[in-house]
């Protein structure tokens, strides 16, 4: 009996929920399913060996090579602490500007996303070292943690992203132009956080109250800017600019990536064996899991198209008589609830398989489409009740902090975020410009 592809989609999720559900690891639950599936679909043990084949030809590829690359850049920035310095340089800069330490998390926040490409790390270090200046200058805890929250998560929409490639590897779209189209969406995001807090400390003084701020002399900040941010902005050039300008892939951008880093570590003598050792295993531990994950999303993916799901489920999509903007809508809220409950790398793999051939199937670019999944994937870190970021902030904020400050805290940069998804919805350009530019 040959089951219809629709009971064939509802046993393959509902499996493959309850094995996440029992808290066995993603990549191993999806491995089971996988294990299932081909010896169902692809005829027993002749089906095994097309699982390893497909393994294994899943991660023989340069196409992953950035991963590693950029998780050891960020891994660097975290152990050398050159990230303290910046923001200690940057913050000689915004005189009494309204809300300036809530400026300076989002500005620090900004460049932290283009060096390191890890949001926890980000939201880790600018909590550590300006929440307990904040609580010192009579800082409001929505004005205090809340810019560090949505400042943080902007490391996924500023390139370097492994999250960006992981996207690209699982769905099989160009890494490069996803890279290059998060970059103006991330720089939106930005401006749209610094304006919230700039009309909010005018209405409300009492968020972020002023203070007197030690005058540095104009030639003590240039020379500061030269030496410690200068160079870290020759870094961002050599992992995105090498990549719009064409001259370098993805995997030589982040390999020339490390190699700045490292420079600058060493320029700044803060290049010491503990830091290396501390990168490195910190950058295998997080690539180890990502790979195994990767290994099971392409033979996953076979799966869903052999039994006939995809493609069943794509033809419903596109016969639906409902304008196929508002299946992107769908498709977002989806993805928006389920970040409330579950890790991002199980929603990419669930979602992803099924969510990016009906994109193309609807006539939408599918680096469009991936930048907003990537926005979304950005505020489920910060969607209760399981957002990574709040609880990083919580760890950070002072002791009389609770979850529920910080929640309430996250809120309106959640919607600075929607208010970006849905302009770039509303205008597809504002993703595709750059990487028209290749």
């Amino acid at each position: 009996m040959i089951l219809e592809w629709q009971l064939i989609l509802l046993i393959i999720f509902g499996g493959l929920l309850f094995l996440m559900a029992t808290g066995m690891p993603i990549a191993f639950s999806f491995l089971i399913i996988n294990l299932v599936g081909v010896y169902v679909f692809f005829g027993g043990s002749v089906g095994l060996e097309q699982l390893i084949r497909s393994m294994y030809s899943s991660l023989t590829t340069f196409i992953l090579l950035p991963i590693p690359l950029f998780m050891l850049m960020g891994e660097l920035m975290f152990h050398s602490g050159i990230a303290v310095t910046v923001v200690n340089v940057l913050d000689k800069w915004f005189g009494r500007l309204p809300g300036r330490l809530g400026l300076l998390a989002v500005s620090a926040g900004t460049l932290f996303s283009a060096l390191t490409g890890a949001s926890v790390a980000s939201v880790a270090i600018l909590g550590s070292v300006l929440v307990p200046e904040m609580e010192k200058h009579g800082y409001k805890k929505p004005m205090s943690l809340g810019p560090i929250l949505g400042s943080g998560g902007l490391a996924i929409m500023i390139p370097p992203s492994g999250l960006a490639v992981l996207l690209g590897a699982i769905s099989e779209i160009s890494v490069g132009k996803i890279l290059i189209a998060i970059i103006v969406p991330g720089l939106l995001m930005a401006a749209l956080y610094a304006g919230y807090i700039i009309i909010r400390c005018i209405i409300q003084p009492s968020m972020a109250p002023s203070y007197v701020v030690a005058p540095t002399p104009f030639s003590e900040k240039i020379i500061d800017f030269v030496k410690y941010v200068l160079p870290l902005g020759i870094i961002v050039f050599l992992v995105i600019g090498v990549i719009l300008l064409g001259v370098a892939t993805p995997s030589e951008a982040a390999a020339s990536g490390c190699i700045g880093v490292m420079i600058v570590m060493i320029l700044y003598r803060r290049m010491s064996w503990q830091a290396l050792v501390k990168s490195f295993r910190g950058t295998l531990n997080v690539t180890g899991m990502i790979f195994l994950i990767i290994a099971g999303a392409s033979t996953f993916s076979q799966i869903l198209s052999y039994s006939g799901a995809a493609a069943g489920l794509a033809e419903i999509v596109t016969n639906l008589s409902v304008a196929p903007v508002l299946i992107v809508i769908v498709m977002q809220v989806t993805i928006l609830i389920m970040g409330g409950f579950m890790s991002l790398v199980a929603i990419m793999m669930i979602t992803l398989p099924v969510f990016v051939p009906l994109i193309v199937a609807l006539g939408y670019d599918p680096v469009w489409f991936a930048t907003i999944f990537l926005l979304n994937i950005e505020m489920a870190l910060t969607t209760p009740p399981l957002g990574m970021n709040l609880y990083v902030m919580k760890a950070a904020a002072p002791k009389d902090t609770t979850m529920g400050d910080v929640v309430m805290a996250a809120l309106p940069f959640l919607v600075c975020d929607a208010i970006a998804m849905g302009l770039i919805i509303a205008f597809p350009q504002i993703a595709l410009w750059l990487p028209s530019l290749m």
